[in-house]
């Protein structure tokens, strides 16, 4: 059994998706950050960052005690390595995987994340940081659409960790100042990838993290 540390931000989502592809068995433990939960001395026994999402593997694969981890993408790997699923087998192809999951990690999600921190969260509007960061999303955006132009998904044919880990700082497009409509193969990627059963049952019930400006989140689907 695997216990997830769990609340809805793109990077808590990562993991649902992924669990609602795999079918891995296991339980969500929520995580109120708004009641300053990640702080608590037995979450950052397993999240050290106090971030979430968080996960403890109780039967990991060498057989020897509960495993713990942090960092979305760090996770995705493990469980992808665990099941063999959402990666492939072959060197290169594992590499084409790795190399966006990476990307995502190293600018997408951090400059996506500016983008709604200075968009909808700030307590007061500061223009140069929101021009600034919707201008960082929309050159990611456009490394997305360019990647997108000739392959389904952003490793090849096949769904993969890479494209879970970037469709959840996607879903918050219209509250980061994007318009899909500027990156057809991005809005055609989203719209498949929002079409899978997975992410729908994944997104199901999930708050809308950005309401609370006003600034409505743009549908999962």
């Amino acid at each position: 059994m695997i216990d997830l540390y769990f609340a809805p931000t793109p990077n808590g989502l990562k993991l649902k998706l992924f669990m609602a592809e795999t079918g891995l068995a296991h339980r969500v433990i929520p995580v109120s950050l708004a009641k300053g939960e990640q702080f608590r001395p037995e979450f950052l026994a397993i999240a050290p960052n106090n971030r979430i999402p968080a996960l403890v593997d109780h039967v990991p694969a060498d057989g020897g005690a509960p495993l713990s981890l942090f960092e979305s993408g760090a996770m995705l790997l493990y469980l992808a390595d665990k099941t063999g699923q959402l990666i492939p087998a072959d060197l290169r192809g594992r590499a084409e995987v790795q190399q966006w999951l990476f990307w995502q990690m190293a600018g997408l999600g951090p400059m996506a994340g500016q983008n709604g921190y200075f968009n909808v969260y700030a307590p007061e509007k500061v223009p140069f940081a929101i021009a600034r960061y919707e201008k960082e999303t929309a050159r990611l955006y456009g490394v997305m659409d360019r990647r997108l132009a000739d392959r389904p998904f952003l490793a090849g044919d096949g769904y993969s960790i890479a494209d879970i880990a970037c469709y959840p700082w996607i879903v918050p497009h219209e509250a980061h100042g994007q318009d899909l409509a500027d990156f057809p193969n991005l809005a055609r990627w989203f719209a498949t990838i929002g079409a899978r059963p997975a992410t729908i049952r994944a997104y199901r019930g999930v708050a809308d993290v950005y309401a609370r400006r006003g600034r409505p989140v743009a549908s999962a689907r």
